[in-house]
């Protein structure tokens, strides 16, 4: 199966330090939904894993975060692609859970559901904490820069991931065989 996992804020969408609280602030980045529809057209199934801790933190509640991910889901249909899953951590950082990336759970059950090995597969995040989530379930870690990337780039943790410029980019890379799926 050819799958890729993408975060969601600064990979698809802005990301923004104060949260995505509705479907107005779902800004998505010249050139991402483009990218997940092109990725769609060849063959790939796409998930998106995301923390969404400002459900724990009151900010906006499961019926607003379902309000923004329709938004995303047409507007990605819209260009011609397709999500095939979301998963998302409601939690706060504290409360202790498994599915919290740079914990794993999130992927483990992606890779249940869809009855899989997720070795092998992009993960394409923008922080420390995707590429953590993405490696503890054996999957490929890629960074974009349009998120919270560019301070960390020195990081140990972040030695030998392959980086891009946006999703556009990386979907470039992908599809025309510079960067091979593994």
């Amino acid at each position: 199966m050819s799958l890729i996992i993408l975060d969601r804020d600064g990979v698809i969408n802005y990301d923004s330090d104060k949260y995505i609280k509705s479907p107005e602030e779902w800004i998505p980045i010249p050139g991402s939904l483009e990218a997940i529809a092109r990725l769609h057209q060849e063959g790939y199934k796409i998930v998106v894993v995301t923390n969404q801790s400002g459900i724990a933190r009151g900010l906006f509640d499961m019926d607003i975060l379902h309000r923004i991910h329709l938004k995303m889901l047409e507007a990605v249909r819209h260009k011609g692609g397709e999500i095939d899953a979301i998963s998302f951590c409601p939690h706060a950082p504290t409360d202790g859970c498994r599915c919290r990336k740079p914990l794993p759970g999130l992927f483990e059950d992606i890779a249940e559901r869809l009855k899989t090995n997720l070795a092998g597969v992009y993960v394409v995040g923008d922080s420390i904490s995707d590429v953590l989530a993405a490696r503890a379930a054996y999957a490929s870690p890629v960074l974009v820069r349009t998120g919270k990337t560019a301070p960390d780039l020195e990081k140990d943790e972040l030695q030998g991931v392959p980086v891009f410029a946006d999703l556009a980019a990386f979907a470039d890379s992908l599809l025309s065989g510079r960067l091979s799926p593994v």
